[in-house]
């Protein structure tokens, strides 16, 4: 059976009741990064498998959009922090167009974080005491791993770690291309699911030096 022949997904199986504490302007701490870290804190203690994985969206200077998953690193109140390769597709879009949006998909708790803003690279000094923070493996990686480039086989990749191990035994440095970047919010949106989709969402906005709430409509 081919694709154009095969029944459609049973999406209408799929529907789910979102079911959640109502979340009012009240409830809000007065900036976003501590509402951020109450949250955060709740979905490590619900046992969340990486409850700091976010989709990371970015858009070329032409108006490309790309998303993936990455891992938050760190955050406080200048910002969201990740690391990568800055030749990457996603390096070369935030050389590009320096703007990103984070989601932060909480499932099980019927709740999103989203966030919107400037993207700076951080200091040198700040990448390389992560990097060296990073177990060995993780080290050896970052240098074999061109990436997003297209590679030959798996075999490339596996060859190009040997080597790269074989070079540095225990202490690799930190590579030129590799480093964090910290996301400046100018919005963060707190989305509660709530039954027949009539959502909660309230977003900090930054105006001038401080932050505004408001109510978007689900």
């Amino acid at each position: 059976m081919d694709a154009a022949s095969s029944p459609p997904p049973p999406f209408a199986a799929l529907r789910r009741t979102y079911e959640g504490l109502p979340l009012s302007e009240a409830d809000l701490a007065a900036d976003p990064v501590t509402q951020f870290a109450s949250w955060f804190a709740d979905a490590v203690d619900a046992g969340f498998p990486e409850p700091n994985a976010m989709v990371l969206a970015t858009s070329s200077a032409g108006g490309r959009p790309a998303a993936r998953t990455v891992l938050l690193k760190g955050y406080d109140q200048e910002g969201f922090v990740f690391y990568t390769n800055y030749e990457s597709r996603k390096g070369r879009d935030l050389a590009e167009n320096p703007r990103a949006c984070l989601v932060f998909p909480w499932h099980p708790m019927r709740r999103q974080v989203r966030v919107e803003g400037t993207v700076v690279r951080l200091p040198r000094e700040d990448s390389a005491a992560y990097f060296h923070s990073r177990p060995y493996g993780s080290r050896i990686g970052a240098w074999a791993s061109r990436q997003s480039a297209v590679v030959r086989s798996r075999e490339e990749l596996d060859d190009r770690y040997r080597q790269l191990a074989e070079r540095w035994p225990e202490e690799p440095p930190m590579p030129e291309f590799w480093g964090g970047f910290r996301v400046v919010p100018a919005e963060v949106e707190f989305w509660q699911g709530q039954v027949d989709r009539m959502h909660d969402r309230l977003r900090y906005r930054r105006a001038g030096g401080v932050w505004l709430v408001e109510r978007l409509a689900p």
